[in-house]
């Protein structure tokens, strides 16, 4: 799996507003949903956030990434934040959150949700790569990020 499959460029932003975990998911989703990426936002950060309460999607290393199954998700998608201050996310470190890689997808499409979250952690595994996410400037810097680690 590639991730410029299922992220575009307008599902990045940075910074982002919220300085707080909810916030910033809720954000990230608003991000899909004005893309057209879902059908209905509630229903999905009612997902994403069920599924958060069960335990922290903070993968350590300053990263986290929340995600869901919900029918309102058309097809996987991918939005990817940075946030202004480091975010507590209960991570598994306990070190604050410094990029939120969210993922949705439809409930009947567990197999490519497990893949894409595969390769995000396999991609983000490399400290260097890392690095120049939590440093990006902007969107489109943070994108040409995800581009290049593709091979694109």
């Amino acid at each position: 799996m590639n991730i410029l499959e299922i992220l575009r460029p307008q599902c990045i932003r940075v910074p982002l507003a919220s300085p707080d975990k909810q916030g910033a998911i809720d954000e990230l989703v608003d991000l899909l949903a004005t893309d057209g990426r879902i059908a209905d936002a509630d229903a999905v950060k009612k997902a994403v956030w069920e599924r958060e309460t069960q335990r922290s999607t903070g993968i350590g290393e300053g990263l986290a990434i929340p995600h869901g199954k919900c029918a309102a998700v058309r097809e996987l998608a991918m939005a990817v934040g940075r946030p202004t201050a480091p975010i507590n996310f209960d991570a598994i470190d306990k070190k604050p959150v410094r990029l939120l890689v969210l993922l949705v997808s439809p409930v009947d499409k567990i197999s490519m949700h497990i893949q894409a979250l595969g390769r995000v952690s396999r991609l983000l595994s490399d400290p260097a790569l890392r690095e120049r996410a939590y440093a990006a400037p902007d969107a489109a810097s943070l994108y040409e990020i995800f581009r290049k680690a593709e091979g694109g």
